[in-house]
């Protein structure tokens, strides 16, 4: 395969579809993720210059392990892999929910955590591997909603500093970004999330595509291996006290 190859996991749907979108534009062999949107995929897919899909339930860890290692075996250059997709359960600092908590740190942390170390581990690249983690711009301006999420978001956070101090290969990055408020979210509306996702420091709307000409970039490895970039029109210089759903929501209350 002449193709560098990139795995974005929930790839089908939402930022995935244009991260998996812009790595096809500039000529990626894209490995397409899904768990259950496996119309989405195969439409996505069949868009794009050269692709495939690939399916797995990333609430099983050591399955996802596995197919990181199964795609290694038969990708001749694979160089990015871009951990996106996670859960988004609500609950709060004043319930944390059993269920919910142990949906988040399973999907949002161990199995990113567990593929990484694996694709690490098994990838055939000459020119460095990049592992990419899908985080959130709650990393610096963290509020009492999506209690659980937000833990999880963190603990995967946390695995980046680590892992760039002992790399398998001098080439090897290991990246976060941080993204904003992009699209409609739990139970907003359409019509809530655009008014929602200004509410930031320059008071515009941040799309799929920015997030994914970031990865983009970080794929290059022009950055030293553990930096983060936050893509969010500022929102994480701000100091909000709840989740931009309620916040729009209270303010057209009042």
């Amino acid at each position: 395969m002449s193709r560098p190859a990139v795995l974005v996991t929930g790839g089908a749907k939402r930022i995935g579809s244009a991260i998996c979108r812009a790595f096809g534009d500039a000529g990626w062999h894209v490995v397409v993720h899904y768990g259950h949107s496996r119309e989405e995929a195969e439409t996505l897919a069949a868009s794009l210059p050269s692709a495939e899909i690939v399916q797995c339930d990333l609430a099983d860890a050591p399955a996802a392990a596995a197919m990181v290692e199964q795609l290694a075996a038969r990708l001749d250059d694979w160089q990015v892999l871009v951990n996106n997709a996670s859960v988004f359960g609500h609950d709060s600092v004043h319930a944390l929910d059993p269920a919910v908590h142990a949906e988040a740190m399973r999907v949002n942390a161990e199995t990113p955590a567990f593929m990484t170390q694996a694709f690490l581990a098994s990838a055939r690249s000459g020119s460095g591997r990049r592992a990419i983690q899908i985080l959130d711009q709650k990393l610096d301006n963290p509020n009492p909603d999506f209690f659980s999420y937000t833990m999880s978001k963190h603990a995967l956070a946390s695995t980046i500093p680590m892992m760039a101090m002992a790399p398998r290969d001098t080439a090897d990055r290991i990246y976060g970004l941080c993204p904003g408020a992009i699209l409609a979210s739990h139970d907003q509306t359409t019509e809530e999330a655009d008014r929602s996702h200004l509410l930031n420091l320059l008071g515009r709307r941040t799309w799929p595509e920015e997030i994914a000409e970031g990865v983009l970039f970080l794929a290059s490895g022009a950055l030293a291996s553990g930096e983060m970039l936050f893509v969010d029109s500022g929102q994480h210089l701000l100091a909000q006290s709840r989740d931009v759903i309620y916040l729009e929501r209270e303010g057209l209350e009042a």
